[in-house]
């Protein structure tokens, strides 16, 4: 059976676009995968989160893991800092990462412009300890999407540069992986982009939020002065409103709205309306589910003591091996 490696960060609740873009296919993998599902916890440290809040983060990362289906009988559910192997090993691989080349990452150059008084080691390195997650466990598949596909093919790089530089063939190359062929990317609030944690999460609707807090949200969604003639091409925040309703509406319903655009009698208050109601009729469940795991501290104590003990099984093999191959004696 095949090998998946997957991970989501701690730095908040999950979102619309967390669930659609990994955790729906998280659900489905570990019927038909040897799975690694992971709480990113050392990821977010380049925030330097609260201490405080830095454990109730992790925490509220499993609870949703589990009330979202992610099964810890059918899969290794664990939290990344629990791993100690994964730091040693991060350590090791930095030694083969070049500044150009970390320099050159996207998604490094975007946090840099966003956030210059900020630009830590760790956001830098930030490829390095994604590659380690993966090749730790000996992943043979990794979901990823568009933004992630640059990190995915470090990891590649990194494989290749350590079986060369000790000739071995120890790694081997992950894939890129996913069911869908064109991903789903959703959109966020504001417009344009996708659904993020930004501006205090305004952007995004919270798998764990309220009924009244999804309606609020919605509500405020931008949207344009309305179509000036039939079949008009959809603006950017247009699109968006569309592309939510597509993923939790009924096609009668996303064909009513299209039909009232098209013909230029759309009402964008019907339509946030019916599409907050929508989202809440499909969160629901999930939140119901996470308010119940919440409050059961040694249920999720248990469930994050054992996935550490089955992820370190292998995660101590790797390390014992690379670090005999690059010549470190066992300790």
């Amino acid at each position: 059976m095949e090998t998946v490696v997957s991970g989501i960060r701690s730095t908040g609740n999950l979102h619309l676009g967390n669930y659609f873009g990994m955790i729906r296919q998280a659900v489905r993998m570990q019927a038909e995968y040897n799975c690694y599902f992971f709480v990113a916890d050392l990821h977010s440290l380049t925030t330097h989160p609260k201490p405080l809040d830095f454990q109730q983060n992790v925490k509220q990362v499993l609870v949703e893991f589990l009330a979202c289906g992610i099964d810890p009988d059918k899969c290794t559910l664990y939290v990344q800092s629990d791993i100690p192997e994964i730091s040693e090993l991060y350590l090791i691989m930095n030694m083969l990462a070049y500044k150009g080349e970390l320099e050159r990452v996207v998604t490094f150059k975007d946090k840099a412009r966003k956030q210059p008084d900020n630009i830590n080691a760790g956001l830098l390195t930030y490829p390095v300890l994604m590659a380690v997650d993966i090749i730790i466990q000996h992943a043979d598949k990794v979901p990823v999407g568009k933004d992630q596909e640059q990190h995915l093919e470090m990891t590649r790089n990194y494989v290749k540069r350590f079986n060369s530089m000790y000739g071995v063939n120890y790694f081997h190359e992950p894939l890129a992986f996913n069911y869908e062929k064109n991903l789903i990317k959703i959109p966020g609030l504001d417009g344009s982009g996708k659904m993020g944690k930004s501006e205090g999460g305004k952007n995004a609707v919270y798998l764990m939020d309220k009924p009244e807090q999804i309606r609020n949200k919605i509500m405020r969604a931008v949207t344009d002065s309305g179509p000036e003639k039939p079949n008009s091409t959809k603006t950017d925040a247009i699109q968006n409103l569309f592309a939510l309703l597509n993923i939790v509406s009924k096609p009668d319903t996303v064909q009513f709205f299209e039909n009232q655009y098209n013909h230029c009698n759309i009402r964008y208050g019907d339509l946030k309306k019916q599409l907050a109601e929508d989202i809440i009729k499909f969160t629901t469940p999930f939140r119901e589910k996470m308010e119940a795991l919440s409050d059961d501290d040694l249920y999720i104590q248990n469930i994050r003591k054992q996935g550490a003990e089955k992820a370190r099984i292998t995660a101590r093999k790797t390390l014992e091996d690379v670090r005999e191959i690059i010549g470190i004696k066992a300790k």
